[in-house]
């Protein structure tokens, strides 16, 4: 593996792994707010990335797609444990959880378009001097604030779709009626099925790619 490729991966793991480990932190620190403590009795409430680790979606995948140059990096981390038995408000918590890691990761898009554009700003109104060492620091920050972006705009799209066991999916089931909540359960067991059918064919890129375009303008200026 060549130094730039290392480099690279180097950038682009901080952004990702803060993203992945951040959506499931907050699946369970709502969960348990909701009254559901399973996450926390098992030690998944941290930023602490080693518990959090899924060997192919948060390294063997991400690097894969950064050998390979991708135009897009995608991974996951481990589900934190959910009981939705103990959610005191029911379907409505059902709901609320699924939502907090996809709300997680906007979050995360703001936050890091907000240092994106920050940087260059400070640059063009002299608050810093490209002669004083602010380029070595700030230059890797700014790479790592963009690919951040991208990174969590495309989590945040992915997990919104409104087919289980997605975050949408959960969501959507938490908010129907109960009759079409029922219909839309049923289909959990095909989900991931489903999901990869509408990547292979590309289905979803024409639908989001337009989206994630327009949004990725949007907050990188």
């Amino acid at each position: 593996m060549s130094g730039d490729v290392i480099a690279e991966a180097a950038l682009y793991a901080v952004p990702l792994l803060f993203g992945v480990v951040a959506h499931e932190v907050a699946h369970g620190w709502v969960a348990e707010k909701c009254g559901d403590p399973t996450a926390r009795l098992q030690g998944r409430i941290t930023l602490n990335p080693i518990v959090h680790i899924d060997l192919i979606g948060t390294i063997i995948l991400p690097l894969l797609l950064i050998i390979s140059r991708s135009p897009f990096l995608f991974g996951w981390a481990k589900p934190v444990p959910v009981n939705y038995g103990n959610l005191r408000g029911g379907r409505r918590d059902m709901a609320l959880v699924a939502l907090a890691g996809p709300i997680t990761n906007l979050l995360m898009v703001v936050a890091s378009a907000f240092v994106y554009n920050l940087i260059p700003q400070g640059f063009h109104r002299g608050w810093w001097d490209e002669g004083s060492g602010a380029l070595w620091l700030l230059e890797p920050i700014f790479r790592m604030a963009y690919y951040s972006v991208r990174f969590n705009l495309m989590l945040t799209l992915f997990n919104l779709i409104p087919i289980p066991p997605l975050d949408g999916g959960h969501a959507l089931m938490g908010i129907l009626p109960l009759r079409w909540a029922y219909q839309l359960e049923k289909l959990e067991k095909f989900g991931f099925v489903i999901v990869l059918l509408l990547l292979w064919t590309g289905a979803w890129g024409k639908v989001m790619g337009p989206i994630f375009s327009a949004l990725l303008r949007f907050f990188l200026k």
